[in-house]
């Protein structure tokens, strides 16, 4: 163990270190760092933005399989937006057939510089009733058997995610809420279930027991990945109902879930043009713009050719090759 931290403290990080060394405008690109360019996944409910000019589908194809349909790119007051609706059009993808890698792939390669998320969840606290907008700041992933990072053997990295969404986006997600009329609570740790079932009682009573204040199916790996990809992820649920913890509530049911996302559409879709109206005109960069710098393990002699060539809209930026 102790011949493995002298190697990588002698031999591989010092080379990380020149490859990563870059000034702010390698760092972000010539166009980049003073453009937004904002990706909208969209949940259940939400399978295309409102205000989009000259707006167009538009395919992109990725090296991780297939996304969940094609991009709808325009602009909103003057800022691109790249919307992709995270379950397809006509909601044909359930929240394990998610292809989470190739989603977050084509919205790098599509050159979004920021992700936001818009999602229907489960409330776990009495305070946050259907009808809620809250801006997630933490997540329990109880997720099995999906692909939870873009790297691997061949192509070593570990980013942190220890504040896995952006606090920038975040706060302004959560303004742009409330200029829509939305009735917001910021903060909260939201429990990821694989799904597709509802959760059992015992299950949602053990989630409150474990600090969470709502529940949803999509979440992760979905941030995890945007951080590999060092986009960063904001993320707005909206409260469709209180799972099954409660006495004398009835149970969560699809119809219960689309009624509230049609009272919660026009908010949400209010929210993305309040948003690109209240952008600043320009981009600052955000420490998660070069979250791999201090991530990539493998030595250069080591990579995976194959690994490396389905890594190049993701490591573009940290190993240079723009």
């Amino acid at each position: 163990m102790l011949n493995l931290f002298q190697h990588l403290r002698t031999q591989t990080l010092p080379i990380l270190r020149r490859q990563c060394s870059w000034t702010l405008k390698q760092v972000q690109g010539d166009d980049v760092a003073s453009e937004w360019v904002i990706g909208v996944i969209g949940g259940s409910g939400l399978y295309d933005i409102d205000g989009l000019e000259d707006a167009e589908w538009v395919p992109v194809a990725s090296p991780w399989g297939e996304p969940s349909d094609q991009l709808r790119i325009g602009r909103i007051a003057g800022t691109k937006f790249v919307f992709l609706p995270r379950h397809g059009r006509g909601h044909r993808i359930g929240p394990s057939g998610i292809n989470a890698r190739a989603n977050i792939d084509i919205l790098k390669r599509a050159g979004c510089t920021d992700v936001i998320s818009l999602s229907a969840i489960g409330s776990l606290r009495e305070e946050l009733p259907p009808g809620k907008f809250v801006v997630v700041d933490q997540f329990v992933d109880r997720t099995v058997g999906r692909e939870r990072s873009f790297f691997g053997n061949g192509m070593v990295a570990h980013v942190s995610v220890a504040e896995p969404v952006c606090p920038r986006m975040s706060a302004m997600l959560a303004d742009a809420a409330r200029k829509a009329g939305g009735d917001v609570h910021e903060g909260g740790t939201y429990l990821v279930m694989e799904g597709p079932q509802f959760s059992t009682r015992a299950e949602s009573l053990l989630y409150r027991q474990w600090g969470c204040d709502v529940i949803g199916m999509t979440a992760m790996p979905e941030a995890r990945l945007a951080r590999e990809a060092e986009l960063p992820y904001a993320i707005m649920g909206m409260v469709t109902d209180y799972d099954c913890w409660r006495d004398g509530e009835a149970h969560v049911e699809v119809d219960t879930v689309i009624a509230q996302l049609m009272a919660n559409g026009d908010i949400a879709k209010r929210l993305v043009v309040e948003l690109a109206r209240s952008l600043p005109p320009g981009r600052e960069a955000s420490p998660i713009d070069t979250a791999l710098d201090v991530a990539l393990m493998t030595a250069p002699d080591k990579r995976d050719p194959q690994l490396m060539a389905r890594l190049d809209a993701i490591t573009a930026r940290a190993l240079g090759k723009r």
